[in-house]
């Protein structure tokens, strides 16, 4: 039965979040509050709260560096199979130099480079997004722990 609560709370933890995300998105037309990887990081941050890779370092900072090679790349580096790899590669060395590993954040720099994002992504929706998922995670885990269910 613990099991089921869990899953419930940590389900109901990713809608609040992604909710927020995606009304954020209807509300200011000029920015984007939703990536496919924040997705990802909500199975992790309200699936396995105490996993080192969902942890609010983990998670902004992952994020934050991944999306940041990437924006390099494809406003001055160039797009094409070989730095698509490269980038990726960079990232993955750069999460892991820092002890920032967050998985989803991997797919940061071929999202980034294959959309041709620029500087403004890395606010809405990298920053903003890992920012409101890190909070929503903290606030469910902090109603699981008084429900008494905490894993």
């Amino acid at each position: 039965m613990r099991e089921i609560q869990l899953a419930l709370i940590a389900g109901v933890g990713a809608f609040i979040a992604i909710a927020i995300l995606a009304f954020s998105q209807t509300i200011s037309a000029e920015y984007i509050f939703l990536m496919a990887p924040l997705g990802a990081t909500a199975v992790l941050v309200f699936g396995v709260p105490k996993s080192p890779l969902a942890q609010p370092k983990n998670v902004i900072f992952g994020h934050i560096i991944t999306a940041t090679i990437g924006i390099i790349f494809a406003q001055y580096i160039g797009v094409n199979e070989l730095t698509l790899a490269t980038a990726t590669g960079v990232g993955v060395f750069g999460m892991l130099a820092t002890k920032t590993t967050h998985p989803p954040a991997g797919a940061n720099p071929i999202l980034i480079m294959l959309a041709m994002e620029g500087w403004s992504f890395l606010f809405t929706p990298v920053i903003t997004g890992a920012v409101i998922l890190v909070l929503v995670g903290k606030a469910t885990l902090l109603f699981t722990n008084k429900l008494n269910v905490a894993a």
